[in-house]
């Protein structure tokens, strides 16, 4: 078996662990990031076992170069989605940060709650 037979690669340049839509920038990023042991990842993804975890390591390992720019897109990718998302956020949104800032919304921003 070689090491490319645990992935699924994607025209999109997506790297999912075969047979589950977890992405190796998922696995990576805990291991590399947040300094995940093997067995600690494989209870924060229940649905991979460890030699899959093992796989993704040693494919990064590598090819450190060529995943190491793929986790860069990967983070900026993601920057650029919040920073859209915060500047058009969505109505749940907008009601959650106005709740979270302690104002009303809807019929009891003019009524009241009915309680005096």
């Amino acid at each position: 078996m070689q090491i490319e037979d645990y992935f699924d690669f994607f025209g999109n340049g997506d790297i999912r662990i075969r047979g589950h839509r977890i992405g190796i920038e998922d696995v990576l990023y805990e291991y590399i990031c947040n300094d995940r042991t093997p067995e600690e990842l494989a209870i924060r993804f229940p649905t991979l076992n460890l030699e899959q975890i093992y796989a993704a390591i040693l494919y990064y390992l590598r090819n450190k170069e060529s995943i190491s720019r793929y986790m860069d897109e990967w983070a900026e990718h993601g920057n650029r989605m919040r920073e859209l998302q915060n500047r058009n956020p969505s109505p749940a949104i907008m009601k959650l940060r106005r709740i979270a800032a302690g104002q009303k919304s809807g019929p009891e921003r003019f009524f009241g709650t009915g309680s005096q």
